[in-house]
C-alpha cells in the first residue's frame, strides 16, 4: 500500500504544479490549435513509445471525437502506420524517419503536437525542427528539462517533472483538455 499511496501523491503533486504553471500555456495552446482548425489546417502528432501511443490515442479524439458527437477533425499521429515508418527508418534512419514523414504531412499552418518526455529524442528533434521549417506551428509536450526539442516549439508545455510515468500522465491530461476545449471551440457547444 506504500507504494500505491506514494505513487497517487507524486501523480497528485505533479498535476497541482502542471496546473498552476501550464494553464495559461494551454490556453493559448487551445487558441492555436482551433484558429488552425478554423483555417481548414490539422493537427499533426507524434512522439516515441509511449508518447506515439499518446499521439495516437489524441488522434483519435480530434478525428472521431471527444465528449460529443460531431464531425470529424483532421488530424494524424505520424508513425502510427508501421509500413511507412519502417521504410523510412530503414531508407533514412531511425534519426530522420519522422522527419520524413513531417515533409510529406506539414504544410504551413498545422499545428503540430510534438511529444518527448526528455525533449532529447533525435527523431522527434529533428521532426520538430522539420515542421517548423515548413511553416508548422509546433507545440511541445515535455518534462521539466525540456531538452532540445525546445528550440523548434512556438509553445513548450514543460511538465515539472523529471519522471517518464508522471510526465505521460500530465501529457494525456492536457491533451484531453486540448481535445475538450478545441471540440467546444470549434463546435460551439458549452
Amino acid at each position: 500500500m506504500d507504494l500505491i499511496d506514494s505513487v497517487f501523491e507524486e501523480h497528485i503533486a505533479v498535476m497541482g504544479k502542471t496546473r498552476a504553471q501550464l494553464a495559461s500555456a494551454i490556453a493559448e495552446a487551445a487558441r492555436l490549435i482551433v484558429e488552425c482548425y478554423k483555417k481548414g489546417r490539422k493537427v499533426v502528432l507524434f512522439g516515441n513509445g509511449g508518447s506515439a501511443a499518446d499521439a495516437l490515442h489524441l488522434e483519435g479524439e480530434f478525428l472521431v471525437r471527444f465528449k460529443f458527437d460531431r464531425s470529424g477533425l483532421p488530424a494524424i499521429a505520424l508513425g502510427g502506420g508501421i509500413s511507412a515508418l519502417t521504410a523510412a527508418s530503414n531508407d533514412y534512419s531511425y534519426e530522420d524517419a519522422l522527419a520524413h514523414l513531417v515533409g510529406a504531412h506539414v504544410t504551413e499552418g498545422d499545428v503540430i503536437l510534438a511529444l518527448s518526455t526528455s525533449g532529447r529524442s533525435p527523431n522527434v528533434v529533428r521532426a520538430a525542427r522539420a515542421a517548423k521549417d515548413r511553416g508548422g506551428i509546433v507545440i511541445g509536450l515535455t518534462g521539466a528539462d525540456g531538452g532540445e526539442m525546445t528550440k523548434s516549439c512556438t509553445i513548450v508545455l514543460k511538465v515539472p517533472s523529471l519522471e517518464t510515468p508522471r510526465i505521460q500522465e500530465a501529457h494525456i491530461t492536457i491533451g484531453h483538455i486540448l481535445c475538450e476545449i478545441v471540440e467546444k471551440e470549434v463546435f460551439k457547444k458549452s
